[in-house]
């Protein structure tokens, strides 16, 4: 089958037009902010997924590897059926369309089966992840460091509290100098690392014959364990109960534990610390991908992000004078 260089800016009509009597389907998905492009190709009664990416995000090209990594590791993840690298395109197994968001409506039974799912695959990965890296070749991202954290914070005064939220100059100054900021950075940075999916949340994985499937892990990379979970359990893409995060770390330690893995520090201080990061990036990005590129899907969540931050922030001592800026913040009106 052949795939010219428009192929991916096509329209879905003539897509269907095009197949039409030719007995396979191109069905284009929306998916993320990644710059990548994904098509479902069916054949009858069978389907895989086409992507399409380019160079604009380095860390696109690493996803192949990563995934081959992941499956040695016994993470579920996309099978790789095949990869042109040099054309930046990638055939990988269908796994359906429906992730652990699409059951967000659903009774607490049903969706704490499926977290528990997610947690015990990422667990596996940051218990077996360090111990498997020599026997492969992987391009990993910029790890977690003081520089990275301080980064993250920087991203959401810029894009989240300029941009989303309104705020004005003094009150991002005078959000920027808090020292416990800083010291929140420096914190995080000190404790050992493993390797994390570093964009663990609710549409990056896949319920699949019952089971958790992960994805978008291109941007894997050593941090902190308890970041990934922060990313599930303060997802603003999804409400969780403070009961019910509470009963998802026990069941991500009870993973970890039988990884023979132990996270670093105190579990809960060093969460809610990964969970105030991991607020600020998701609002930085919303942010950017939100104003600057176009994806105004991304701006409905900016309130339960600002929300979930202001929560967590109330929790480490010297960041509550961040709460009433924040709550003063203006909301987005896209």
């Amino acid at each position: 089958m052949m795939f010219p260089e428009e192929f991916p800016r096509v329209s879905k009509d003539l897509l269907a037009n095009e197949a039409e009597g030719r007995g396979f389907v191109v069905e284009p998905l929306e998916k993320g902010g990644s710059g990548r492009l994904f098509y479902r190709l069916r054949f009858g009664e069978l389907s895989v997924v086409f992507v399409k990416y380019n160079d604009h995000r380095e860390e696109n090209r690493h996803y192949v590897e990563i995934a081959r990594f992941l499956a040695h590791c016994g993470v579920s993840v996309p099978k790789i059926y095949f990869h042109d690298e040099a054309e930046g395109m990638i055939w990988m197994q269908d796994l359906g369309d429906a992730d652990l968001w699409s059951f967000r409506r659903d009774d607490w039974e049903v969706r704490s089966e499926l977290y528990g799912s997610a947690l015990r695959q990422v667990a596996r990965l940051h218990g077996r992840g360090v111990r498997e890296l020599s026997r492969f070749s992987v391009t990993l991202q910029r790890q977690f460091d003081e520089t990275l954290y301080l980064w993250e914070q920087d991203y959401f005064f810029e894009h989240g509290a300029r941009g989303v939220l309104g705020l004005g100059e003094e009150e991002i100054r005078a959000l920027s100098a808090l020292p416990a900021l800083r010291r929140l950075a420096e914190r995080l940075a000190e404790l050992p690392r493993c390797l994390i999916h570093r964009d663990f949340q609710s549409q990056n994985v896949l319920i699949y014959e019952g089971t958790a499937w992960l994805i978008d892990f291109q941007g894997m990379r050593f941090g902190l364990p308890q970041y990934d979970v922060a990313s599930l359990i303060y997802d603003p893409y999804v409400e969780l109960t403070e009961r019910e995060r509470a009963e998802l770390v026990r069941v991500y330690l009870s993973a970890a534990e039988e990884e023979g893995y132990e996270p670093p520090g105190d579990f809960g201080e060093v969460l809610l610390g990964c969970a105030a990061q991991r607020l600020m990036q998701a609002l930085g990005a919303y942010g950017f991908l939100g104003l600057r590129c176009g994806y105004t899907r991304f701006l409905r969540y900016v309130p339960a992000a600002r929300r979930s931050l202001c929560e967590v922030l109330s929790r480490i001592e010297g960041l509550e004078p961040a709460i009433s800026i924040l709550e003063n913040a203006c909301e987005p009106t896209h």
